[in-house]
């Protein structure tokens, strides 16, 4: 192993925000895609939450084992068919950021 490479792999969280005029198509789309990356190698978790004060945005917080798990899953088919299914639904593109841990821990 080399000085440069971390002995821990640490996990990584990713959040995507939508916007939407039509929530409750894009609600039923991003659902789905929940209930199918929880059962991904490597998912710690995802939730779904929708904003109480601005109306159609839509949020997404994945947690990841790791980088590679991370990318894997953007690069999978999960995500190309969600991603594919909001065609016609954003009012603007998704905002989409990688996280790196500062505290980070699963309760369970």
């Amino acid at each position: 192993m080399s000085d440069d490479t971390p002995s821990e792999i640490e996990p990584v969280m990713v959040t995507l925000t939508f916007e939407t005029d039509r929530p409750a198509d894009l609600l039923a789309i991003l659902a789905r895609y929940v209930v199918l990356s929880r059962n991904e190698p490597g998912c710690r978790n995802v939730d779904l939450v929708a904003s109480v004060t601005k109306p159609g945005r839509l949020l997404i917080v994945e947690k990841w084992e790791s980088e590679t798990h991370q990318q894997e899953h953007f690069d999978g088919p999960t995500m190309v068919d969600m991603a594919h299914a909001c065609n016609g639904l954003l009012t603007a593109p998704p905002d989409i950021d990688l996280h790196e841990a500062v505290t980070m821990h699963d309760l369970s």
